[in-house]
Protein backbone atom coordinates (compact mmCIF):
# COMPACT_ATOMS: atom_id res chain seq x y z
CA UNK A 1 0.00 0.00 0.00
CA UNK A 2 2.78 2.41 1.03
CA UNK A 3 4.74 1.55 -2.12
CA UNK A 4 1.62 2.19 -4.24
CA UNK A 5 1.08 5.60 -2.60
CA UNK A 6 4.76 6.40 -3.07
CA UNK A 7 4.60 5.53 -6.77
CA UNK A 8 1.42 7.63 -7.15
CA UNK A 9 3.04 10.66 -5.43
CA UNK A 10 6.16 10.28 -7.56
CA UNK A 11 4.00 10.13 -10.66
CA UNK A 12 2.15 13.29 -9.60
CA UNK A 13 5.42 15.08 -8.93
CA UNK A 14 6.74 14.07 -12.35
CA UNK A 15 3.47 15.24 -13.93
CA UNK A 16 3.63 18.60 -12.14
CA UNK A 17 7.27 19.01 -13.12
CA UNK A 18 6.49 18.10 -16.70
CA UNK A 19 3.55 20.52 -16.78
CA UNK A 20 5.63 23.42 -15.44
CA UNK A 21 8.45 22.74 -17.89
CA UNK A 22 6.01 22.32 -20.74
CA UNK A 23 4.27 25.62 -19.87
CA UNK A 24 7.60 27.44 -19.83
CA UNK A 25 8.57 25.89 -23.16
CA UNK A 26 5.23 26.89 -24.68
CA UNK A 27 5.73 30.49 -23.59
CA UNK A 28 9.31 30.53 -24.82
CA UNK A 29 8.21 29.02 -28.14
CA UNK A 30 5.86 31.93 -28.67
CA UNK A 31 8.68 34.29 -27.79
CA UNK A 32 10.89 32.78 -30.43
CA UNK A 33 8.55 34.25 -33.06
CA UNK A 34 9.70 37.80 -33.93
CA UNK A 35 7.48 40.39 -32.26
CA UNK A 36 5.86 42.88 -34.60
CA UNK A 37 6.55 46.54 -33.98
CA UNK A 38 3.87 47.65 -31.54
CA UNK A 39 3.52 51.29 -30.49
CA UNK A 40 1.78 52.35 -27.29
CA UNK A 41 1.03 55.76 -25.82
CA UNK A 42 -1.50 57.23 -23.42
CA UNK A 43 -3.08 60.53 -22.47
CA UNK A 44 -4.94 61.54 -19.33
CA UNK A 45 -8.58 62.56 -19.84
CA UNK A 46 -8.40 65.41 -17.33
CA UNK A 47 -8.02 68.88 -18.77
CA UNK A 48 -8.52 69.92 -22.38
CA UNK A 49 -5.49 69.28 -24.64
CA UNK A 50 -3.74 72.45 -25.75
CA UNK A 51 -1.91 73.37 -28.92
CA UNK A 52 1.32 72.06 -27.40
CA UNK A 53 -0.27 68.65 -26.76
CA UNK A 54 -1.40 68.53 -30.37
CA UNK A 55 1.91 69.57 -31.92
CA UNK A 56 4.02 67.58 -29.46
CA UNK A 57 2.04 64.33 -29.22
CA UNK A 58 -1.34 63.99 -30.95
CA UNK A 59 -0.02 64.97 -34.39
CA UNK A 60 2.73 62.38 -33.96
CA UNK A 61 0.11 59.79 -32.98
CA UNK A 62 -1.79 60.56 -36.17
CA UNK A 63 1.36 60.15 -38.28
CA UNK A 64 2.35 56.90 -36.57
CA UNK A 65 -1.00 55.25 -37.26
CA UNK A 66 -0.48 56.00 -40.95
CA UNK A 67 2.98 54.40 -40.92
CA UNK A 68 2.54 51.31 -38.72
CA UNK A 69 0.05 48.47 -38.35
CA UNK A 70 0.07 47.88 -34.59
CA UNK A 71 -0.62 51.15 -32.80
CA UNK A 72 -2.42 51.55 -29.46
CA UNK A 73 -3.59 54.75 -27.78
CA UNK A 74 -5.12 54.71 -24.31
CA UNK A 75 -7.12 57.26 -22.35
CA UNK A 76 -5.44 56.59 -19.02
CA UNK A 77 -8.17 57.26 -16.50
CA UNK A 78 -6.56 55.08 -13.82
CA UNK A 79 -3.68 57.55 -13.72
CA UNK A 80 -6.09 60.46 -13.35
CA UNK A 81 -7.39 59.44 -9.93
CA UNK A 82 -3.90 59.69 -8.42
CA UNK A 83 -5.12 63.24 -7.84
CA UNK A 84 -8.65 64.06 -6.56
CA UNK A 85 -11.30 63.98 -9.32
CA UNK A 86 -14.99 64.71 -9.42
CA UNK A 87 -16.56 61.43 -10.68
CA UNK A 88 -19.16 63.12 -12.89
CA UNK A 89 -16.57 65.41 -14.41
CA UNK A 90 -14.20 62.50 -15.02
CA UNK A 91 -16.88 60.60 -16.95
CA UNK A 92 -17.51 63.67 -19.08
CA UNK A 93 -13.78 64.25 -19.58
CA UNK A 94 -13.25 60.71 -20.87
CA UNK A 95 -15.82 61.17 -23.63
CA UNK A 96 -14.58 64.68 -24.40
CA UNK A 97 -11.02 63.42 -24.76
CA UNK A 98 -12.25 60.66 -27.05
CA UNK A 99 -14.00 63.23 -29.23
CA UNK A 100 -10.91 65.45 -29.32
CA UNK A 101 -8.62 62.61 -30.37
CA UNK A 102 -11.02 61.56 -33.12
CA UNK A 103 -11.39 65.17 -34.27
CA UNK A 104 -7.61 65.49 -34.43
CA UNK A 105 -7.38 62.54 -36.79
CA UNK A 106 -6.94 59.47 -34.58
CA UNK A 107 -8.64 56.72 -36.59
CA UNK A 108 -10.05 53.73 -34.64
CA UNK A 109 -9.79 51.69 -37.85
CA UNK A 110 -6.03 52.28 -38.03
CA UNK A 111 -5.24 52.21 -34.33
CA UNK A 112 -6.68 50.78 -31.12
CA UNK A 113 -8.18 53.61 -29.07
CA UNK A 114 -9.43 52.49 -25.66
CA UNK A 115 -10.10 53.40 -22.03
CA UNK A 116 -7.41 52.11 -19.68
CA UNK A 117 -9.72 51.08 -16.81
CA UNK A 118 -11.77 48.89 -19.17
CA UNK A 119 -8.83 46.46 -19.33
CA UNK A 120 -8.29 45.11 -15.81
CA UNK A 121 -4.92 43.59 -16.67
CA UNK A 122 -3.31 47.05 -16.47
CA UNK A 123 -3.84 47.13 -12.71
CA UNK A 124 -3.04 43.44 -12.27
CA UNK A 125 0.28 43.64 -14.10
CA UNK A 126 1.12 46.83 -12.20
CA UNK A 127 0.97 44.83 -8.96
CA UNK A 128 3.32 42.16 -10.32
CA UNK A 129 5.79 44.76 -11.58
CA UNK A 130 5.50 46.79 -8.38
CA UNK A 131 6.80 43.78 -6.48
CA UNK A 132 10.02 44.03 -8.51
CA UNK A 133 10.79 47.72 -7.90
CA UNK A 134 12.31 49.17 -4.73
CA UNK A 135 10.93 52.15 -2.80
CA UNK A 136 14.26 53.92 -3.28
CA UNK A 137 13.91 53.67 -7.06
CA UNK A 138 10.39 55.11 -7.03
CA UNK A 139 11.44 57.87 -4.67
CA UNK A 140 14.00 59.04 -7.22
CA UNK A 141 11.37 60.17 -9.73
CA UNK A 142 11.44 63.91 -10.29
CA UNK A 143 7.71 64.11 -11.13
CA UNK A 144 6.84 62.48 -7.79
CA UNK A 145 8.87 65.10 -5.97
CA UNK A 146 7.39 67.93 -8.04
CA UNK A 147 3.76 66.88 -7.56
CA UNK A 148 4.07 66.09 -3.87
CA UNK A 149 6.05 69.17 -2.90
CA UNK A 150 7.11 69.46 0.71
CA UNK A 151 4.17 67.60 2.26
CA UNK A 152 4.56 63.91 1.41
CA UNK A 153 2.14 62.87 4.14
CA UNK A 154 -0.83 64.06 2.12
CA UNK A 155 0.17 62.29 -1.11
CA UNK A 156 -1.57 59.03 -1.97
CA UNK A 157 0.25 55.77 -2.64
CA UNK A 158 -1.09 55.81 -6.20
CA UNK A 159 0.87 58.96 -6.96
CA UNK A 160 4.02 57.28 -5.67
CA UNK A 161 3.50 54.10 -7.72
CA UNK A 162 2.33 56.00 -10.80
CA UNK A 163 5.49 55.06 -12.79
CA UNK A 164 4.86 51.35 -12.15
CA UNK A 165 1.39 51.60 -13.68
CA UNK A 166 2.91 53.44 -16.65
CA UNK A 167 5.34 50.57 -17.09
CA UNK A 168 2.46 48.10 -16.94
CA UNK A 169 0.58 50.09 -19.60
CA UNK A 170 3.51 49.71 -21.97
CA UNK A 171 4.62 46.16 -21.18
CA UNK A 172 1.14 44.63 -21.01
CA UNK A 173 0.98 44.75 -24.80
CA UNK A 174 4.65 43.86 -25.29
CA UNK A 175 5.07 47.28 -26.83
CA UNK A 176 8.32 47.72 -28.70
CA UNK A 177 8.19 51.50 -29.15
CA UNK A 178 6.79 54.45 -27.21
CA UNK A 179 6.57 58.05 -28.46
CA UNK A 180 8.01 60.25 -25.71
CA UNK A 181 9.08 63.81 -25.01
CA UNK A 182 12.18 64.85 -23.12
CA UNK A 183 10.23 65.08 -19.86
CA UNK A 184 8.94 61.51 -20.21
CA UNK A 185 12.24 59.74 -20.76
CA UNK A 186 12.51 58.82 -17.08
CA UNK A 187 9.21 56.93 -17.21
CA UNK A 188 10.26 54.95 -20.27
CA UNK A 189 13.54 54.16 -18.56
CA UNK A 190 11.50 52.68 -15.69
CA UNK A 191 9.59 50.46 -18.15
CA UNK A 192 12.88 49.32 -19.67
CA UNK A 193 14.34 48.65 -16.23
CA UNK A 194 11.39 46.65 -14.92
CA UNK A 195 11.24 44.65 -18.17
CA UNK A 196 14.89 43.66 -17.70
CA UNK A 197 14.30 42.71 -14.07
CA UNK A 198 11.30 40.56 -15.01
CA UNK A 199 13.21 38.91 -17.86
CA UNK A 200 16.17 38.19 -15.60
CA UNK A 201 13.86 36.49 -13.11
CA UNK A 202 11.64 34.51 -15.47
CA UNK A 203 13.32 34.37 -18.87
CA UNK A 204 13.09 36.64 -21.90
CA UNK A 205 9.46 37.68 -22.08
CA UNK A 206 9.02 41.44 -22.44
CA UNK A 207 10.62 43.37 -25.31
CA UNK A 208 12.71 46.31 -24.09
CA UNK A 209 10.64 49.26 -25.37
CA UNK A 210 12.47 51.90 -27.37
CA UNK A 211 11.64 55.63 -27.53
CA UNK A 212 10.26 57.42 -30.56
CA UNK A 213 11.27 61.05 -30.29
CA UNK A 214 10.35 62.39 -33.71
CA UNK A 215 10.50 65.99 -34.84
CA UNK A 216 8.01 67.61 -32.50
CA UNK A 217 7.35 71.25 -31.73
CA UNK A 218 8.11 72.16 -28.12
CA UNK A 219 5.55 74.79 -27.20
CA UNK A 220 6.17 77.00 -24.18
CA UNK A 221 3.74 78.73 -21.83
CA UNK A 222 2.33 82.02 -23.11
CA UNK A 223 2.74 83.48 -19.61
CA UNK A 224 6.20 82.09 -18.86
CA UNK A 225 8.15 81.11 -21.99
CA UNK A 226 10.82 79.44 -19.86
CA UNK A 227 8.51 76.50 -19.06
CA UNK A 228 6.45 74.25 -21.31
CA UNK A 229 2.75 74.78 -21.95
CA UNK A 230 0.78 72.57 -19.55
CA UNK A 231 -2.81 71.41 -19.05
CA UNK A 232 -2.32 71.61 -15.29
CA UNK A 233 -1.03 75.19 -15.19
CA UNK A 234 -3.19 77.30 -12.89
CA UNK A 235 -2.96 80.21 -15.34
CA UNK A 236 -5.58 79.62 -18.03
CA UNK A 237 -3.95 82.36 -20.11
CA UNK A 238 -0.79 80.26 -20.36
CA UNK A 239 -2.19 77.85 -22.96
CA UNK A 240 -4.28 77.69 -26.12
CA UNK A 241 -6.77 74.87 -25.61
CA UNK A 242 -8.14 73.00 -28.61
CA UNK A 243 -11.70 73.95 -27.57
CA UNK A 244 -11.00 77.65 -26.98
CA UNK A 245 -13.30 80.10 -28.75
CA UNK A 246 -11.98 82.64 -31.24
CA UNK A 247 -12.26 85.43 -28.69
CA UNK A 248 -10.42 83.40 -26.04
CA UNK A 249 -7.55 82.71 -28.43
CA UNK A 250 -7.23 86.37 -29.38
CA UNK A 251 -7.25 87.38 -25.71
CA UNK A 252 -4.58 84.83 -24.79
CA UNK A 253 -2.21 85.94 -27.53
CA UNK A 254 -2.72 89.59 -26.62
CA UNK A 255 -1.72 88.72 -23.05
CA UNK A 256 1.23 86.56 -24.12
CA UNK A 257 4.51 87.58 -22.46
CA UNK A 258 7.10 88.90 -24.91
CA UNK A 259 9.62 91.72 -24.29
CA UNK A 260 10.18 95.42 -24.93
CA UNK A 261 11.53 95.05 -28.49
CA UNK A 262 8.85 95.73 -31.07
CA UNK A 263 10.47 93.94 -34.03
CA UNK A 264 9.57 90.29 -34.66
CA UNK A 265 12.65 88.05 -34.65
CA UNK A 266 13.38 84.43 -33.81
CA UNK A 267 15.97 84.06 -31.07
CA UNK A 268 14.91 81.51 -28.42
CA UNK A 269 17.82 82.33 -26.12
CA UNK A 270 17.47 86.08 -25.84
CA UNK A 271 13.80 86.46 -26.92
CA UNK A 272 11.99 83.31 -25.70
CA UNK A 273 8.50 84.86 -25.61
CA UNK A 274 8.43 86.18 -29.17
CA UNK A 275 10.26 83.09 -30.46
CA UNK A 276 7.64 80.83 -28.88
CA UNK A 277 4.87 82.68 -30.71
CA UNK A 278 6.81 82.52 -33.99
CA UNK A 279 7.29 78.78 -33.50
CA UNK A 280 3.57 78.24 -32.92
CA UNK A 281 2.83 80.28 -36.05
CA UNK A 282 5.34 78.18 -38.00
CA UNK A 283 3.81 74.90 -36.81
CA UNK A 284 0.18 75.76 -37.60
CA UNK A 285 1.03 77.56 -40.84
CA UNK A 286 3.46 75.04 -42.28
CA UNK A 287 6.16 77.65 -42.90
CA UNK A 288 9.69 77.99 -41.61
CA UNK A 289 10.42 80.52 -38.88
CA UNK A 290 12.71 82.34 -41.32
CA UNK A 291 9.92 82.74 -43.87
CA UNK A 292 7.53 83.99 -41.21
CA UNK A 293 9.98 86.58 -39.87
CA UNK A 294 10.55 87.85 -43.41
CA UNK A 295 6.81 88.03 -44.10
CA UNK A 296 6.00 90.07 -40.99
CA UNK A 297 8.84 92.58 -41.26
CA UNK A 298 7.54 96.00 -40.30
CA UNK A 299 4.94 94.66 -37.89
CA UNK A 300 5.28 95.42 -34.21
CA UNK A 301 4.99 92.56 -31.73
CA UNK A 302 1.51 93.62 -30.60
CA UNK A 303 0.27 93.56 -34.20
CA UNK A 304 2.00 90.27 -34.88
CA UNK A 305 0.22 88.61 -31.95
CA UNK A 306 -3.10 89.23 -33.71
CA UNK A 307 -1.74 87.70 -36.92
CA UNK A 308 -0.75 84.54 -35.01
CA UNK A 309 -4.12 84.46 -33.23
CA UNK A 310 -5.86 84.49 -36.60
CA UNK A 311 -3.65 81.65 -37.92
CA UNK A 312 -4.22 79.54 -34.79
CA UNK A 313 -7.96 80.16 -34.95
CA UNK A 314 -8.03 78.97 -38.57
CA UNK A 315 -6.09 75.87 -37.51
CA UNK A 316 -8.25 75.01 -34.50
CA UNK A 317 -11.67 75.84 -35.94
CA UNK A 318 -12.15 72.48 -37.81
CA UNK A 319 -11.12 70.54 -34.69
CA UNK A 320 -13.43 72.56 -32.46
CA UNK A 321 -16.35 72.08 -34.88
CA UNK A 322 -15.83 68.33 -35.18
CA UNK A 323 -15.55 67.88 -31.41
CA UNK A 324 -18.85 69.70 -30.96
CA UNK A 325 -20.46 67.42 -33.53
CA UNK A 326 -19.04 64.23 -32.01
CA UNK A 327 -20.18 65.15 -28.51
CA UNK A 328 -23.76 65.17 -29.81
CA UNK A 329 -23.47 61.39 -30.27
CA UNK A 330 -22.17 60.01 -26.98
CA UNK A 331 -23.30 56.50 -27.90
CA UNK A 332 -20.90 56.54 -30.85
CA UNK A 333 -18.04 57.66 -28.62
CA UNK A 334 -18.84 54.93 -26.09
CA UNK A 335 -18.90 52.34 -28.88
CA UNK A 336 -15.49 53.50 -30.12
CA UNK A 337 -14.06 52.99 -26.64
CA UNK A 338 -15.81 49.64 -26.19
CA UNK A 339 -14.57 48.31 -29.53
CA UNK A 340 -11.06 49.49 -28.72
CA UNK A 341 -11.20 47.92 -25.25
CA UNK A 342 -12.31 44.59 -26.72
CA UNK A 343 -9.33 44.60 -29.08
CA UNK A 344 -6.92 45.67 -26.34
CA UNK A 345 -8.31 43.08 -23.90
CA UNK A 346 -7.70 40.27 -26.37
CA UNK A 347 -3.98 41.10 -26.40
CA UNK A 348 -3.80 41.89 -22.69
CA UNK A 349 -5.46 38.67 -21.53
CA UNK A 350 -3.10 36.47 -23.51
CA UNK A 351 0.01 38.29 -22.35
CA UNK A 352 -1.06 38.49 -18.72
CA UNK A 353 -1.99 34.80 -18.65
CA UNK A 354 1.58 34.09 -19.71
CA UNK A 355 2.83 36.37 -16.92
CA UNK A 356 0.71 34.47 -14.38
CA UNK A 357 2.17 31.18 -15.51
CA UNK A 358 5.71 32.52 -15.34
CA UNK A 359 5.40 33.93 -11.83
CA UNK A 360 3.58 30.83 -10.57
CA UNK A 361 -0.02 32.05 -10.17
CA UNK A 362 -1.45 29.22 -12.30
Amino acid sequence: MAASVSRTCASQLRFKSFTFVQVSKNIQRRLSTPISMRIFSGIQPTGVPHIGNYLGAIKQWKDLQEQHRHVMYSIVDLHSIALPQDPKQLKTSILTMTAILLACGIDPERSILFQQSAVKEHAELAWVLGCKITLARLNSFTQWKAKVGSDKKKACAGLFTYPVLQSADILLYKSTHVPVGDDQKQHLEMAQEVARIFNNNYGEFFPIPKPIFGNVTKVKSLRDPMIKMSKSDDQVLSRIELLDTQDQIVKKFKKAVTDFTSEVTFDPQSRPGVSNIVMIHSAVGGKTVEDICNEVKGLETAEYKLVVAEAVNAFIEPIRYKVSSLLQDKEYLQNVLKTGADKAREIAEKNYNDVKQLVGFI
